[in-house]
């Protein structure tokens, strides 16, 4: 088992980025050996991409598009201000619901004073002004794994129009809050226009919309080196998770085998399958971008992947995976990662890759910090090698 204390490190405050590099591929890059610990790590940027990779490799990206699912409005009571951060239709019935599926349900996280069920909330526009549409507090989720989150009424909305219809109106990016707390720390507003183009990739698919935080390794790409690396012959494949809250939610048992992991919705689409199985045939490599992606591919086993290829019908399901060293990865040979927080699950999982473990994970880290790499959703990247 794994004890949570060893996900710990330091980190400046000051190398928190609280918006990302420009252009987007001139983020740096630490590249290290998934197969060598006494490798020396290499400091690169992302547009070197090409170079360190090969003709017949696959990366895998993730083309979840985010929602934007961060709204603002007042009770209609105490006029009190809240804040709500959309997390995805309710999971379970709600007791007097006449369709299990009406779209004006809502599942969210709710920021304010004593939010309780039957309280109303008016929706604010992008300019701050009260809308004509109200959110209804229905039901607490006590035995959430968020903290805060309800089932929402939304009333005021065209019939049939659901939540992401909704938030495309009145909804802002879903920036993490030690973004928006950084940036107010340094006398910033703590939103930016740019934020709703920043915090989405150039690849985001708008018919997988599904989001509430963005899969922020491929922040790092651009159509100038996505044509690069084909030019280079490294081949691309899609799949789908759908980034859900829980992704940042700090591991707070003793070990982390014993976090209540998060759900997400994940799939692989045929193609995808097809050209997995064709690189392993070819002797590529299969690289994930993002530990959402390596997720996706993780959560299904070989046979099953195999199998999506061999029908050309796409596949999905919802995991609860929670990958920690000792874990044999089945389906990726390397990953492109952003340096992310301590104590998280995802910490656990970079580590899983190294021969070293958490030790070399650390000591990457430590020689970022040092290098003064820039960190979290906005920050750097990592690549781990075969």
């Amino acid at each position: 088992m794994l004890p949570t204390a060893s996900l710990e490190y330091v980190l400046p405050d000051d190398l928190i980025a609280t918006s990302p590099a420009e252009p987007r591929d001139s983020a740096r890059m630490l590249v290290c050996s998934r197969s060598n610990a006494a490798a020396s790590l290499q400091d690169r940027v992302v547009r070197d991409l090409p170079s360190l990779l090969r003709a017949g490799d696959l990366l895998v990206l993730n083309v979840s598009r985010v929602i934007p699912a961060r709204f603002f409005g007042h009770r209609t009571d105490t006029l009190g201000k809240v804040e709500g951060l959309y997390l995805g239709p309710p999971e379970h019935p709600i007791p007097g619901a006449e369709d299990p599926h009406d779209p004006s349900l809502w599942r969210a996280m709710l920021k304010g004073r004593r939010v309780r069920p039957g309280i109303t909330i008016t929706l604010h526009n992008h300019d701050s002004t009260p809308s004509d549409v109200t959110l209804e507090v229905v039901q607490r989720l006590d035995d959430d794994s968020e903290v805060g989150a309800c089932v929402l009424r939304a009333h005021g909305l065209p019939a049939g129009t659901g939540a992401i219809e909704a938030l495309a109106r009145f909804g802002s990016p879903p920036l993490p809050p030690y973004i928006v707390a950084s940036r107010k720390r340094a006398g910033d507003t703590g939103e930016r226009a740019a934020d709703e183009s920043s915090y989405q990739t150039v690849y985001a698919d708008a018919s997988r919309t599904g989001s509430v935080a963005a899969p922020t390794a491929g922040l790092h790409f651009t159509p100038e080196l996505l044509a690069s690396l084909d030019r280079a012959g490294v081949q691309t494949a899609k799949v789908v998770l759908h980034v859900g809250a829980g992704t940042f939610k700090p591991v707070e048992t003793e070990f982390v085998e014993q976090h209540p992991m998060h759900q997400e919705w994940c799939s692989i689409p045929a193609d995808a399958a097809r050209a997995i199985e064709r690189t392993r045939r070819a002797g590529g490599r299969v690289i994930a971008v993002g530990t959402t992606s390596a997720r996706t591919l993780e959560s299904f086993s070989r046979q099953e992947v195999a199998s999506i290829d061999a029908s050309g019908t796409d596949a999905g399901k919802w995991t609860r995976i929670l990958i920690t060293p000792g874990h044999e990865f089945r389906n990726i040979d390397a990953l492109m990662t952003n340096f992310h927080l301590p104590r998280t699950t995802l910490l656990a999982m970079v580590a899983a890759l190294l021969p070293g473990g958490v030790d070399q994970l650390l000591a990457a880290y430590q020689h970022a910090v040092a290098q003064r790499y820039r960190f979290y959703s906005f920050g750097d990247s990592m690549l781990i090698l075969p």
